[in-house]
């Protein structure tokens, strides 16, 4: 596909994400304290990969957020709430499933997209209990950030061009990908029962054990703990962070600790924002992420934000070796249509202890998603 063709198809699309009406999933109500709420999103999104050799040009939605459908049931008894949770994605080709060999399948659902199918009790004295396919603990622990730019840019660094592998000097594609060289040690989601607390004065303490309930053949088990911390009224600042460990077992791999965390602090009156997080690895590497954000009502439709921000690496692949990239992004919020459109550019690089040299790869990404 050429470029001019995909632009005018990126163009189509957020044509028609424009021209829909603003839309949200009701709630319906019962008279004995019941409710049913649906709800979605789509991400579409327009990214161009250079691997220093090729321009890869694709159609693609948006890993950072990816598009998805989803409904809320809920039933009071007295002070307390059962609710049940069900969440998919569509399937739709990933932004970080296409590479130099593939573009893969446009739409290609499998029970692995299934994100939530989820038992909540939220009990007004003891806090919450959860069992089901849903988050752990720790999941969402690296992403604290007021930046508002999330869906172009945030620890995750690999969302937007996971799937590429570097070339080497001699113009080769190699055997590291972008996804293996960056990660953010994030929480996932697994078959688990957990716990969360109250809330005491901002700080939250969760515990969960899981194990993946989608995949076939997997006897992962993973048990995590997790606590956070929140208050958005400290003077003129807001801030969000957490932090969290988890211990990973499976048959025929090395048993596995990570922790990871996150800190992000805005300054209400000037927009500004700054985000860092951190991971580590016990059987093999670390690394450390910084963002800066600035969001202000630029434009009557809605907020505008922009970021730049850094993540370095160490040991990710393979003992000695090195992780680095820089992005840039912006987002502008489109209030009428639930809309946000955003654009990002990424830089990735990577070294390790052997004598291959490899290339810098770059990646733009533009989109929008739509909430519905």
């Amino acid at each position: 596909m050429s470029t001019k063709l995909v632009l005018r198809s990126s163009a189509a699309v957020a044509a028609a994400l424009l021209a829909a009406p603003a839309f949200a999933g009701p709630t319906y109500t019962n008279d004995n304290g019941g409710s049913f709420r649906w709800y979605g999103q789509f991400n579409p999104s327009f990214q161009n990969f250079d691997d220093g050799v090729e321009d890869y040009n694709r159609l693609v939605d948006n890993s950072s957020s990816n598009s998805r459908i989803g409904f809320w049931l809920e039933q009071s008894f007295g002070e307390n709430t059962l609710k049940f949770h069900f969440e998919t994605a569509f399937g739709l080709r990933a932004s970080d499933g296409v590479n130099q060999a593939t573009t893969g399948d446009s739409l290609s659902w499998s029970r692995t997209n299934i994100r939530h199918v989820d038992f909540q009790f939220e009990t007004a004295s003891y806090g919450t209990f959860s069992a089901g396919q849903g988050s752990m603990a720790s999941d969402g622990i690296t992403g604290a950030d007021f930046s508002g730019t999330g869906l172009g840019a945030g620890v995750s660094v690999a969302d937007i061009g996971g799937g590429y592998a570097f070339r080497t000097s001699a113009g080769a594609v190699s055997g590291v990908t972008i996804g293996d060289a960056f990660t953010d040690l994030d929480g996932s989601r697994l078959g688990r029962v957990r716990y969360d607390s109250k809330n005491f004065g901002g700080f939250v303490f969760s515990a969960s054990y899981g194990t993946d309930i989608l995949a076939t053949n997997n006897d992962r088990e993973t048990y995590d703990v997790a606590v956070r911390y929140s208050n958005d009224d400290l003077g003129a600042f807001a801030l969000d962070t957490g932090i969290a460990a988890a211990w990973t077992e499976q048959t025929g791999q090395q048993d596995r600790r990570d922790i990871s965390g996150s800190l992000s602090l805005l300054h209400k009156d000037t927009g500004v924002s700054m985000t860092l997080a951190a991971g580590d690895r016990d059987i093999s590497g670390n690394y450390a992420y910084a963002k800066l954000g600035y969001s202000a009502d630029l434009l009557a439709v809605g907020k505008t934000s922009f970021s730049v921000d850094y993540y370095d690496g160490s040991d990710l692949v393979t003992n000695g070796d090195s992780s680095e990239s820089w992005g840039i992004a912006a987002v502008q919020k489109i209030d009428r249509f639930n809309l946000e459109t955003y654009i990002a550019y990424r830089d990735y690089s990577y070294s390790d202890t052997t004598a291959t040299t490899y290339q810098d790869s770059n990646v733009i990404l533009a989109g929008a998603r739509w909430k519905f």
